[in-house]
């Protein structure tokens, strides 16, 4: 019985705020809060341009949700400053030893600190197009063909052009072939097929 007394009383309380919270007597219309018709306030002229009392109020709420923030994205299409930071390992296969790489660009030339069998190619694709180590096709509903390219994988984190970069490759169906191809010069010469 109790319960029930707590449920009714839960109900009550909700219904009331429901009622403070709607728009008023107007039928679920919102309230204006525009001059009365003997305010000194304008109004719509011959011309039939809009008067302030013709606006909706910008605290009025509406029926149309907020849009959704962006969704993060990775470097940019297109031309870059060309700097980069990146650890790139290779797994040729699970039996085989992952190799691992340090590129180090500036300006789309490889610094002295790089240890990777094609910097220069690695650095200028980098400059070409970032957004080549952020493939779009991770975590979408795209449909990929079924084929597959080979065993290898691949991680490249650090960072290219101020912007992080955490991304993983594979050759396990057509659309992580078409990303590994793309990426394939900062993967290395050793990192796989073509």
């Amino acid at each position: 019985m109790r319960k029930l007394l707590i449920q009714m009383v839960a109900v009550a309380v909700s219904a009331g705020l429901m009622t403070a919270c709607s728009a008023g007597a107007g039928g679920g219309q919102p309230t204006s809060s525009a001059p009365s018709a003997t305010s000194s306030a304008p109004s719509a002229t011959s011309t039939g341009t809009a008067t302030p009392s013709d606006t909706t109020a910008p605290d009025t709420e509406t029926s149309v949700p907020a849009p959704a923030p962006p969704a993060p994205t990775g470097p940019p299409a297109g031309p870059g400053a060309g700097n980069a930071e990146l650890a790139i390992m290779v797994k040729p296969s699970d039996t085989e030893a992952a190799l691992s790489y340090t590129l180090v660009c500036q300006g789309g030339v490889p610094s002295a600190e790089s240890k990777h069998p094609g910097a220069e190619a690695a650095c200028s694709a980098l400059k070409e197009n970032p957004s080549i180590l952020s493939p779009s096709t991770k975590n979408t509903a795209q449909a990929c063909t079924e084929q597959y390219g080979g065993p290898q994988t691949a991680t490249v984190t650090g960072i290219v052009d101020d912007t992080p970069v955490d991304a993983t490759f594979a050759r396990t169906n057509g659309c992580e072939i078409s990303a590994w191809n793309t990426a394939q010069p900062v993967l290395g010469s050793s990192g796989g097929a073509a």
